[in-house]
Parts: C-alpha cells; structure tokens; sequence
C-alpha cells in the first residue's frame, strides 16, 4: 500500500470542504429544478384562467396578463391581425399606468410596422435584447413609454395565424431568455384552444339569439293602443330558449297580449314555443273571451296533439268600458302583470295565479280584472328578468318595480329597453318583455 495515500472519505466529504464544488453545483441545479417546477405550475394555473371564461374580449386579456405573469413582464399586449393577415386590426394592451395611458391618448394603436411587423412577416419566435437597434425598428410614437426589450410569440388558431403576443420588460431588468420564450410559446398554444372557444361559444350564442328572433312575431300595428316588446338571451345560454310574446287587436276591438316560458333551452323548447305561439294566435280569434277559456283550450290542444313541455304564461285582454278600460287576465304558473300611470305609479296585479299548462287539463283556471287608467302601461315579463339566487323573488320583484316606475312615462321602445338594461336578474336565463300602452284619451 502507497504511505502517501490518503484513505477516501465518505462520497461528497471532500466537495463541502471545496467552495464551487460539485455540492454548489448540485444546489444550483436543484434550485433552477425547483424554479422550472414553479413555473409549469404557473402554466398549468394560467391555462385554466384564460379558459375559464367564454367571453372574446375577457380571454384576449386575460392571455395578454398571463403572459406577463408568466415571464414578469411589466408590459404586454395582444395585436389581432385583420382578414387580410398583414396588418392589426385589434391590440389589447395591459401594464400602461393611467399616466402612460394618458400621454398615448389621441395616438393610434400600432397597426403592424416596425419590430412588431416582423413578426408578423416571420411569425416565428422573436427576442429581442435592445428594441431601438433591432433593423426593423422605427422608434416609438411620442409619449410612449421607453422599451428595450421584447419577446413576440404569435398566436394560432385552427392553423392559420390569429395575432401576437408581445411582451416587453422583464421587471428584474434582464432581457428574456430561452426559458421565458419557451414557457409563453407554451401559453400561446392553449389560448389558441380558448379563442377558438370563444369564438365558438360567440357563433353559438349568436345564432341562437338570431334563431330566437326569427321565431318571436314583429308586433302588428296595435292602434288605438300602442306596444313594444324586447328579447335578451341569457349570459350563458345552453341554446335557444322558450320564452315568447304575442299581441294583437281583435275583431272586437279588445286588445290581447301574451307572454309565456317553455322550460327548457334547446330546439325541443324553442319549437314547442312556437307551436304554442301559433294556436293561440288562432284561439284568440276563435274564443276571444275570457282569458281562463282561452288558456284551458290551449292546454287541451297542445296535450292532444304534441308534447309540449311544461309551460308558464299569461294572457291579457285590454277592453274598452264607458270611462277608461279594463283588464282581463289569467296566468298559467306565470309571474303577475305589472301596471304604471303615467305620474310614475307602479304595482302587480295579485290573483290566484293558476297551475302551468301540460301539467293536468282537468283544473280550472282562473280569471281577474283591473280598471286600467287612460294612458296606463301593462307589463308582462317572464322570470328572466327578476330571478337572481343571491336574493329572493319578492326582492328582484320590487327592483323591478321601481325601476319600471322610473321610466313609466317614457316612450315604450325606451321603456322596455331600460328593463332590459337595468333588469335586476343575474342575467342567466332569457328574458322576454312585452308592454301594451292605453291611449292618451278615451
């Protein structure tokens, strides 16, 4: 055995005794480990949040604040390339203070030149350390804030470019490297997904809206009396709805409106809703009065020839008497009528309100009546204008009230769009409204 040989120490002994051993080392690896692991949580956290929402104009901005999260960027911005693909047509921006918005004001976003028209032209990843060397660049409008750096990604959607991402200026004032591009190449992967998602969901919900539409009738000329009548989806709608209206003046110069709500929100509802829409219309010429019979044959009609699902409504006859006019009506299931004066007066006509119909055809059904005031406004609604589960139903009701009474001498057009606009619902059913004014004089 060697005498100058020095007997081995434990594996690692002789590494804590030498500064920027292989120990260091092995921390340093472990430490950017760690930090990698933090990061791709940070993805994974990111990619729910800018899929969490359904809305175009909240996923663009929510990708634009992820990004910068994700690299620590202190600014950020999304251009959207216009159908031609060679210019913005959109850019959503985040991390200007409200000085620095305030200095651009006036100036027109970026439209694509410069550094972020490279990109465009080369939609691969772009880094860039120092902005104003870059040959592309043209410097930056006046107010804008100074920018060095930029790290550019761009955005693809059903395979064809939709726009990119910028960021600029990591908040530790080093420029991007290899680890940011590829965690936002990452980013921009899954908000592709959550575009084409919104889109989507955008197509759907306006297709429905503009299906509902077609099915819901233009009310005729109802003079002497006069009427409106609008239709909002919900917020989130699964498909068409069933809520539907009617009004029209009848041979005996009654006026009759209805409003009603198929529960359901699919074709099966929405064509149920214009089933119902259409026999009523032709038992209203055919039994006119009272509301109650009206109602009834509608229910035995419906139950013997289709399945229509269960259905709330209510039905009105405005009718002339010697010194004003007089409401008939009777609901099926269905939330009461509301009535204003002209001096800004508002209540619910109370009364029994009677069992849906395709529930049982064998109960009675009952009818009211109410003196209506020359130039008095009757309003139906359906629930989608007052339900909210944070508060009660008598609570969205009073809402709903004040808010009518606030605009009742309002013109009908203004009237029922104010409800609509400042309906006290959360906005997570369809709603329907229909408003049928007396005349000024008798």
């Amino acid at each position: 055995m060697n005498a100058e040989a020095e007997p081995a120490g434990p594996p690692g002994a002789g590494d804590r005794l030498e500064p920027g051993g292989r120990l260091e080392g092995v921390a340093l690896q472990l430490h950017a480990l760690a930090r990698a692991k933090n990061r791709w949580q940070g993805l994974l956290s990111a990619v729910l949040a800018i899929s969490g929402d359904l809305e175009l104009p909240v996923v663009l901005h929510r990708i634009v604040t992820t990004a910068m999260d994700l690299a620590g960027a202190r600014y950020g911005a999304l251009g959207v390339l216009g159908p031609s693909g060679d210019r913005l047509e959109q850019f959503i921006t985040a991390g200007l203070t409200p000085e620095e918005r305030a200095a651009l004001a006036g100036i027109d976003f970026p439209h694509g030149r410069g550094v972020l028209g490279h990109l465009i032209r080369h939609p691969g990843p772009l880094r860039v350390d120092d902005i104003p060397s870059h040959p592309a660049s043209v410097g930056f409008p006046p107010g804008h804030p100074p920018m060095r750096t930029l790290l550019g990604v761009a955005i693809t959607v059903r395979g064809e470019i939709y726009g990119d991402l910028y960021l600029s200026e990591r908040v530790d004032g080093r420029p991007f490297d290899e680890d940011d591009e590829e965690i936002v190449r990452a980013l921009a992967g899954a908000a592709g997904i959550a575009i084409e998602n919104a889109r989507l969901f955008g197509y759907m919900r306006d297709s429905a809206e503009q299906f509902q539409r077609l099915l819901l009738p233009t009310l005729p000329d109802l003079a002497p009396f006069s009427g409106a009548a609008v239709y909002r989806t919900a917020a989130e709608p699964a498909g068409v709805g069933g809520d539907w209206y009617d009004a029209a003046v009848l041979p005996d110069r009654a006026c009759v409106a209805v409003i009603g709500d198929v529960v359901g929100h699919d074709l099966h509802a929405a064509a149920a809703m214009a089933q119902a829409r259409n026999m009523l219309r032709a038992l209203l010429y055919d039994r006119r009065t009272p509301p109650s019979s009206v109602l009834t044959q509608l229910d035995h009609t419906v139950h013997a020839i289709t399945d229509l699902p269960v259905t709330t409504a209510c039905l009105a006859r405005i009718e002339p008497v010697a010194d004003g006019w007089i409401l008939h009506w009777s609901t099926a299931g269905h939330l009461p009528p509301l009535v204003l004066t002209p001096d800004g007066r508002a209540w619910y006509l109370e009364g029994e309100p009677g069992i849906p119909l395709g529930v049982d055809v064998a109960v009675d059904r009952p009818d009211h009546t109410h003196p209506l005031p020359v130039g008095g406004t009757v309003v139906l609604f359906t629930d989608g204008l007052v339900e909210d589960p944070a508060r009660s139903i008598d609570e969205g009701l009073d809402a709903l009230a004040a808010l009518a009474a606030a605009h009742a001498a309002d013109p009908l057009d203004d009237l029922v769009r104010a409800l609509a606009n400042h309906h006290p619902s959360d906005g997570h059913d369809d709603m329907a409204i229909l408003a049928i004014r007396t005349p000024a004089t008798r």
